[in-house]
């Protein structure tokens, strides 16, 4: 049994999920489900929030999101999971199903998708979440129809840096475990130096890590052929798990994140939290300005809302530079980590970099990063 606590946005789907399949198959409400969390394994009650026939052969179950203490936008979110049977013979455009799987989900409003009218934008997690926790009320002959909805989604997506990775209409469920991890709190540091400390002890050591910054990175890790294995998140704690896996061994480091976060490597910003510090503007136009970019080129690459769009109008307006600034970039990031690492652990190792864009598309290698994503990501 694992520990009750605070909930990552799959799991509030999930139980909103299974309380609505408890109506359509006639049983009472229960204020709270038994969950299988997998990520970390184990069982654990969840709360459920409302749960009722619709009287069309449908149900709808309601549950609340409480991820705990800190900043979440996802506090008091209500998640609406719409349920009816379906045959399993087959998944209508737009399902989120596949040969085995006892649902069919569809991404109401509020859930965020790859695109308009894409793919609902869901984590591996969240629907083998699902899968374990409603096969066994679901028949072999059946499937059950998922329609989930989160009524403020859309609202709140605008806070969130969705769009960035082009995700759009609501917020994604892309949760990577059960557990809210704060990115910016020390404890995510504590526990991202916890596991890199096992990795370290175990018998083989830990040769091979890729930090990942964020659960989009996580998310997207698997797609491109990162092994599993490797990942670790870091958070917003670059700096110290840096100074961290020299210390503990590791030979081949990897970072792996967006290009509009981790470029704050560039300019020796290794704790990347907006919070704490920021200076995006700043850095791009000054290693613009070193690429030859001047006068009104320059001001509107520093004037520009986000980093995607001061970069999409530099490459209209000089596709050379861009490119020379894309290289620069990277060659930055892993010349300051490298540097990080010599002055803090007094040690030699030199990361690659890898960054991926808002089209969720891999956007830069730096030098070493080029070598390492042939040797770790074939």
């Amino acid at each position: 049994m694992v520990e009750p606590t605070t909930f990552t946005l799959p799991v509030w789907v999930a139980v909103a999920a299974r309380g609505a399949l408890r109506q359509l198959r006639g049983e009472p409400f229960q204020a709270e489900e038994s969950l299988e969390l997998l990520e970390p394994p184990g069982q654990c009650p969840v709360p459920l929030e409302e749960a009722a026939p619709l009287g069309n052969g449908e149900a709808l179950a309601i549950s609340r999101c409480d991820p705990g203490p800190g900043l979440d936008l996802t506090r008091g979110l209500a998640v609406w999971v719409r349920a009816r049977w379906g045959e399993a013979s087959g998944a209508a455009p737009g399902d989120a199903s596949a040969p085995g799987r006892c649902f069919q989900l569809r991404a109401g409003e509020g859930v965020g998708r790859l695109g308009p009218g894409g793919d609902p934008c869901l984590s591996d997690y969240c629907l083998r979440l699902l899968q374990v926790n409603l096969a066994p009320l679901v028949p072999p002959d059946r499937v059950v129809e998922l329609e989930v909805l989160l009524p403020q989604g859309r609202a709140l997506a605008e806070r969130t840096s969705n769009a960035a990775f082009g995700v759009v209409e609501g917020l994604a469920l892309i949760g990577t475990q059960a557990q809210v991890q704060s990115s910016a709190a020390p404890q995510q540091l504590e526990r991202a130096l916890g596991e890199l400390r096992r990795r370290a002890a175990l018998p083989g050591g830990c040769p091979d890590l890729v930090l990942v910054v964020g659960e989009n990175g996580l998310d997207l890790a698997g797609r491109f052929g990162l092994p599993a294995p490797l990942l670790l998140k870091a958070g917003n704690w670059i700096g110290p798990l840096l100074a961290a896996a020299a210390e503990l061994g590791v030979q081949r480091l990897l970072l792996w994140g967006y290009h509009g976060k981790l470029l704050k490597l560039a300019g020796g910003i290794f704790h990347t939290h907006h919070h704490l510090a920021d200076g995006r503007a700043e850095l791009l136009t000054a290693l613009a300005a070193l690429e030859g970019v001047a006068g009104a080129t320059l001001a509107a690459l520093f004037e520009a809302p986000t980093v995607e769009q001061a970069l999409r109008g530099l490459a209209l307006a000089d596709a050379a530079a861009a490119e020379r600034l894309r290289q620069r970039l990277v060659r930055s990031i892993e010349q300051r980590a490298a540097a990080y690492i010599k002055r803090t652990a007094g040690l030699q190792l030199q990361p690659g970099v890898a960054l991926f864009d808002r089209s969720r598309q891999l956007w830069a290698l730096g030098p070493v990063g080029e070598q390492l994503w042939r040797e770790l990501a074939p």
